[in-house]
């Protein structure tokens, strides 16, 4: 029998893997591979790709949940096929998936292809609230968030260094939000 492997993964930094890591403690893994990284990119997961290279024969893969190691079910059936590939099963503490039977291998297809509805149906939603929201034109509540940056001081960072890009470094903010402050002028500050 192989090594049960971990894998954790968060999307965003400010999110801990604090829970995810106990659990995959608790079911015994030998090995935990955590990153802090959007499931919306298939490319760059790099603790992904040294789990999956690291992986042999008779180990297992051990999540959390499904959405944790893949959000698209074109993405889990391509990380699934390579676990197989290696005869690798998976395992899936939150969704009772265990892909050593077949019962639970059928489940794991299922619930993947609701994953992948779910996260569409939500994209959907959210897009018609805001196509609601733009078409009320000027009076829309929808605005976005106000200004946090006031053009007189983005005009004195880059009238004292000289340098956009190091203007933005010295205000922390980044080039984009810095080149749309100075195009937006002072007029629109309040």
């Amino acid at each position: 029998m192989g090594e049960i492997i971990g894998y954790a993964r968060v999307s965003s930094r400010t999110q801990s893997l604090d829970i995810q890591r106990d659990a995959l403690t608790g079911a015994n893994c030998t090995k935990i591979f955590a990153e802090k990284f959007t499931g919306t990119r298939t490319t760059g997961r790099v603790e992904l790709e040294k789990m999956l290279e690291y992986v042999r024969e008779g180990d297992v893969v051990c999540v959390t949940k499904l959405d944790r190691l893949a959000r698209s079910l074109p993405d889990l059936l391509k990380i699934t096929a390579k676990l197989d590939t290696k005869n690798v099963e998976l395992r899936c503490l939150d969704q009772a998936i265990d892909t050593t039977t077949p019962e639970g291998r059928m489940t794991y297809q299922i619930l993947g292809a609701v994953a992948e509805f779910e996260t569409s149906i939500r994209k959907a939603r959210q897009r018609e609230g805001i196509d609601a929201a733009l078409a009320k034109g000027p009076d829309s509540p929808f605005k976005g968030r106000p200004a946090t940056i006031e053009y007189n001081k983005v005009a004195a960072a880059v009238e004292k260094h000289g340098n956009k890009a190091q203007a933005a470094r010295s205000l922390g903010i980044s080039r984009d939000s810095l080149y749309r402050v100075l195009k937006a002028g002072p007029a629109t500050q309040a």
